[in-house]
């Protein structure tokens, strides 16, 4: 069984690597956890939304869970979570929640390609919610590179593999 993180911008192409890499290493159809939680009802993100969905067809079977992504991994079978910033995002106020999902993840048997979009790279939020996100956002990243197998970052839609 293998994990993968694949990170990079918005928009860099990085769901549709993850979707291709997981299809490759999936022995049947795999599962698509979306973290998206849809509170805000932003025109721009349902279009984004929408174009994901179109993308990835009907080679996945789709999960919505905003909060919870250990809840439905299972044993002997692949997934992909796109993505973990929103599933970050979610669960800003339960962090420890968080944490606890991803060391039981990181010890399932299961096939996981994740996807974490980079904002290390910016500067200091002056909003103290922003700040907290960018600095989870970072130990959430080191957290998974250091139990997943293989790392990728990715650039205009250019993957550089780094572990």
């Amino acid at each position: 069984m293998k994990k993968i993180l694949i990170f990079g911008g918005i928009s860099s192409g990085k769901s549709k690597i993850a979707e291709e890499m997981t299809l490759q290493i999936a022995k049947t159809k795999p599962y698509y956890i979306a973290t998206y939680l849809d509170e805000f009802s932003d025109k721009q993100m349902k279009e984004k939304i929408l174009k994901h969905q179109k993308q990835r067809e009907e080679k996945f079977i789709n999960i919505e869970e905003p909060y919870d992504i250990a809840k439905p991994i299972e044993p002997n079978k692949t997934f992909i979570v796109d993505c973990l910033s929103m599933l970050i995002f979610n669960n800003l106020e339960h962090e420890e929640r968080l944490f606890s999902q991803l060391r039981s993840i990181s010890t399932c048997r299961a096939n996981i390609v994740f996807v974490l979009n980079d904002v290390s790279c910016g500067i200091i939020a002056s909003q103290k919610q922003s700040r907290k996100f960018v600095e989870l956002s970072g130990k959430v990243g080191q957290m998974v590179a250091e139990f997943c197998d293989e790392v990728y970052e990715v650039k205009f839609g250019l993957k550089k593999r780094l572990k």
